[in-house]
Formats: structure tokens, sequence, C-alpha cells
């Protein structure tokens, strides 16, 4: 699944990055912000409507993504407790 596809408040754990061709930059960029395999990921808010942006918390750390950013990161949902 995408990260895009998360339920709001869901948690996950981060399986890959998905590069469009080579050198792209913002799939490298989402590594070095930490988006790597085997991280926890949680999807905090959306923003109006359902629309962009999106809000996603690795860690302590909060991360505004447009849709189109977070569809790039697959992801696995983690069990509901």
């Amino acid at each position: 699944m995408l990260l895009s596809e998360l339920a709001m408040g869901a948690s996950a754990t981060v399986l890959d990055v998905n590069d469009n061709g080579t050198n792209d930059r913002i799939a490298q960029r989402l590594r070095d912000l930490g988006f790597v395999a085997g991280e926890p990921v949680r999807l905090v808010a959306r923003g109006p409507l359902g629309a962009d942006p999106l809000l996603v918390q690795i860690g302590y750390t909060r991360f505004a993504l447009r849709r189109a950013e977070a569809a790039r990161v697959t992801v696995t949902a983690d069990a509901a407790p």
C-alpha cells in the first residue's frame, strides 16, 4: 500500500521509496528525511477535504507532504492494537 492511501491516524512501516528514473531528487530527499525501510510512520492529518498536504510523522518529526510525494512511499500497515 502507498503512504498516501493510509487511513488518518493509522501507523505503518516503510518498505521502500519508489524512484521515477535515475537521480530522482524527490525520492532521494524522502530517504534523507528518514523514509527508509523499517521506519515506523504515522499519518497524523490531511488537508482540507482530504486534499494536500498530508501531515506524516516519523519518530518525533512531522513532515507535510504532497499527496504525489506520499504516493512514492510504499508501506505496510501495522495491525490495529
